[in-house]
Formats: C-alpha cells, structure tokens, sequence
C-alpha cells in the first residue's frame, strides 16, 4: 500500500507540475505584466518548502529516538553539501558557456529572464543557460536527476508517515510549477513542436516515480536512519528556499507588490497546513 501510494504520489508531484505549468503558460498566467506571475509562484513555493521543513520533517525526524545534536548535524552538513552541489553546477556550466556559439550565447540571453535556477541539491544540471546548441538534452537530463532524488525525498516521507509524504509531494509539486514553466520556454524554442517539448518535460518530471520506487526499498532497508533521510530532505528543501527561491524575490518592488509577494509566501504556508490537516483527517 506505500509503496502505491509513493508512486501515485511521485507521478502527480512529477507529470502534474509539468502539466499545471503548461496550463498557466495556455492561460497566460506567469508572464511578467499578468496578476500571476513569477514573483508569486516563487514566493508559492518558498512558503511551501519552508513549511514542510520546518513544521513537519524536522519535527517528525526529532519525535524519533535520534539524537538532537546529530540531526542538527545532518541538517547542517546536508545545506553545506547541496551548496558545493550548486558551486559544482555553475563552474560546470560555466566551462560549456565559454566555449559556446555566440549564436547560443544570445538564444541564453533572450531565456535569461525565464531561468528559475532552480538548483535543488541533487545533481540538478538544469540547462537553463544554454541555448539551442544543448538541444534541450543537457536540461532534460538534469531535470531527470534532479526528479530522481525528489522521489526519493518523497519516498523518504511516506515511509515515516502517509500525511508526511502528501505534504511532501504538495510541495515538490509547488516548487516544480515555476521551475517546469522555464523549462518549456527553453525547450520551445529548441523544438518547434510544442507537444513534443510538453512530452519531453513530462518524461523527464516521470523518473520522480523511479526515484520513489528506489527510495522506497532503499529506505526500507535502511529504516534506523529515516530520522536522518528527513533531516536531509529538510536540508534540501530549505536550500531550495533561501539559497535559490527567494534571493530571487529580493528585487526593489512597489509597497503593492512587495506586500503581494509576502502574501503568495504565507499561502505557500496555508497550503501545506491545509494539506496536512486534510491528509490527517483521512
């Protein structure tokens, strides 16, 4: 029954984020001049992983017999290791725009605004500085390893407890909706078939499934260190927050829109705690 559950719960998290991207890119919604864009799917998703780390993995992980000093260390070493992932990415990508095309160099700078960065700690090359020359496989490829270890962050979850791996889910959901939608304005512009770049995506998003089916038998296995699995995804999704989404929320904004950014943050938060209410009532 988990591990059914973790694989409902990984597909949605992985195919459904590609798809309700699409669907708010076919409604129009995300463009910089409309009532939702960007901003507040990134502040969406910050409030999302910030509450799920700080209100239901940590705390999970410390109701265990696990002492607190070494989960504080886990959590520790776990940011630490996801930002040399991140140094490791730029200098790797880096090195590949130096040798690039000019003609690459400027397709990268029309996408530059549409890149989310979202560099997630699990090897994830997203290829969101490159322009055609990649083809859209280096992207694909990162976001395929970049799913494989959210399904295993999600399997993690489940395996402590069903309500925690929804909660878990909802938010890699969330958090994967702005960063899908630049991933389908690169891969457009590499492909003249739009349904061939929403299947391309939607493959990728598919291998979080994979990751939950590993990280299902993996941390079955390993049961004794499950409290340090959710310091780690913990560790990951607070990264996410405050390394990557929300530095990109620190622009010069009008009272108006600063106090809307603040607001989309907290209904990140509310959504996590009504999911949660929702899953422990069922």
């Amino acid at each position: 029954m988990t591990l059914i559950a973790i694989l409902i719960a990984t597909l949605a998290a992985g195919i459904g984020s590609v798809w309700a991207a699409a669907l708010l890119m076919r409604m129009g919604l995300g463009g910089r001049h409309d009532g939702v864009g960007p901003q507040h799917l990134l502040s969406l998703a910050a409030g999302a992983l910030l509450a799920t780390a700080f209100m239901h993995l940590l705390p999970e992980a410390f109701e265990s017999q696990a002492g607190a000093h070494d989960l504080f260390a886990t959590l520790l070493v776990g940011v630490v290791f996801f930002f040399l992932l991140d140094k490791a990415e730029l200098w790797h990508h880096g090195h590949e725009h130096s040798h690039a095309e000019p003609a690459a160099h400027d397709a990268h700078h029309d996408h530059h605004d549409h890149r989310h960065g979202h560099h997630h700690g699990h090897d994830h090359g997203h290829a969101h500085h490159h322009g055609p020359r990649a083809g859209g496989w280096a992207l694909l490829t990162g976001d395929s390893v970049h799913c494989f270890g959210d399904g295993i962050l999600i399997a993690s979850a489940f395996m402590a407890d069903m309500r925690l791996g929804v909660i878990a889910a909802v938010s890699v959901m969330a958090h994967e909706v702005p960063h899908h939608m630049g991933d389908l304005v690169v891969l457009r512009q590499t492909s003249a078939n739009r349904r061939m770049a929403l299947l391309k995506v939607s493959l990728a998003g598919a291998v979080t499934a994979l990751g939950g089916a590993v990280g299902y038998f993996l941390v079955g296995q390993l049961q004794d260190f499950l409290p340090y699995f959710l310091a780690v995804a913990s560790s990951s999704f607070v990264y996410v927050a405050l390394a990557d989404l929300i530095p990109q929320l620190q622009k010069r904004l009008t009272a108006r829109e600063t106090i809307a950014q603040i607001a989309w943050l907290i209904a990140g938060m509310v959504v996590v705690m009504m999911v949660s209410g929702f899953a422990h009532n069922h």
